[in-house]
């Protein structure tokens, strides 16, 4: 049987982050101090939106770097007052190059001092390719950030892609998604924009 190369990539993803799951629990314990509540921003929860699922208590981010386009280094605490969407994704991840553009839509009409979309391609992506993609799709506000080594992907148990992680302002994980999203829904922007106002 032929697997295919964005196959073995995935699989060599989804099986690294297995194995990190017992050094994450260890690392990072789930419960992280207390966090504003987001019922109401779960209340809000339509269509896509329905699959991110709120967190019962914050959890721990990776503190490990990640790559800036010009080849230097960034982590996730470099956001912290801001409320996150934090998308893993890869150039050969088709549902990625469908929620792109819509994840731009959403960063330019709330991003700013209080809210940021980053964008974290996971895996090898050669810049070149990141680049190519964006241009396909026409995107060019979002950031390309790298994470090569898959290190955070592991730190967070990413399992496939693409995955949204949404973090508070205190640089915390409090709702993740799995799979492609709507995010220029009516839905998603009620619930970030409530998620914003809860955590001021």
């Amino acid at each position: 049987m032929k697997i295919s190369k964005s196959a073995l990539v995935y699989m060599a993803l989804a099986l690294g982050a297995i194995a990190a799951i017992a050094f994450v629990t260890l690392r990072n314990p789930a419960t992280v101090g207390s966090s504003a509540d987001m019922s109401a921003a779960a209340a809000l929860r339509t269509g896509d939106m329905k699959k991110l699922n709120f967190h019962p208590a914050p959890r721990a981010v990776s503190e490990k770097p990640f790559v800036t386009p010009d080849g230097g280094e960034m982590t996730l605490a470099d956001f912290e007052g801001k409320v996150v969407l934090l998308n893993f994704w890869a150039t050969w991840c088709p549902p990625c190059r469908k929620e792109m553009p819509m994840l731009e839509e959403i960063a330019r009409d709330l991003g700013g001092d209080e809210f940021a979309v980053v964008t974290l391609a996971t895996g090898r992506n050669a810049p070149p390719a990141i680049e190519a993609f964006f241009e396909e799709i026409g995107v060019e506000a979002l950031p390309q950030y790298r994470d090569p080594q898959q290190d955070i992907a592991r730190d967070m148990v990413v399992l496939g892609l693409p995955i949204t992680v949404l973090i508070d302002r205190e640089g915390r994980e409090i709702a993740r998604l799995t799979g492609e999203a709507d995010w220029s829904a009516e839905s998603a922007r009620a619930v970030l924009a409530e998620v914003i106002a809860a955590t001021r």
